[in-house]
């Protein structure tokens, strides 16, 4: 795709470079076929006449540098506060050797096991 004098490249979308991708894109948003052969500039004008799906929001919305940085910021809080509500169970758990590193389904099945032998002791 060229570049006319008066077109940036920040104009041109570059999510949908590949050709039949951006013609079917096109026929989806409900542009006619002698839109679609007068060129890309055509083409564009009348994708940026149709409202945007819900999909296509969604996806904008995601590819920003604000949005990933906030997502990933979620993502490491949610593993931390994972990561120690697991050494908080661990601690609670009897274990031999009591310093014997468990994996986090050790650490369940251990703990199903140890509540289990508690609910015993009650009902006995």
């Amino acid at each position: 795709m060229m570049l006319s004098p008066d077109q940036t490249e920040a104009d041109l979308s570059w999510t949908q470079s590949d050709p039949e991708t951006l013609l079917s894109g096109l026929k989806s948003a409900g542009c006619s076929s002698e839109e679609l052969a007068e060129g890309d500039e055509r083409a564009n004008k009348c994708r940026a006449d149709q409202p945007l799906s819900r999909e296509e929001k969604r996806r904008r919305r995601r590819a920003t540098a604000k949005y990933r940085s906030a997502h990933a910021t979620r993502e490491r809080i949610r593993v931390e506060a994972f990561n120690v509500a697991f050494a908080e169970l661990r601690k609670l758990l009897p274990t031999l050797p009591p310093d014997k590193k468990l994996s986090k389904i050790e650490i369940l099945r251990l703990a199903i096991c140890y509540i289990s032998y508690l609910n015993h002791v009650l009902d006995v």
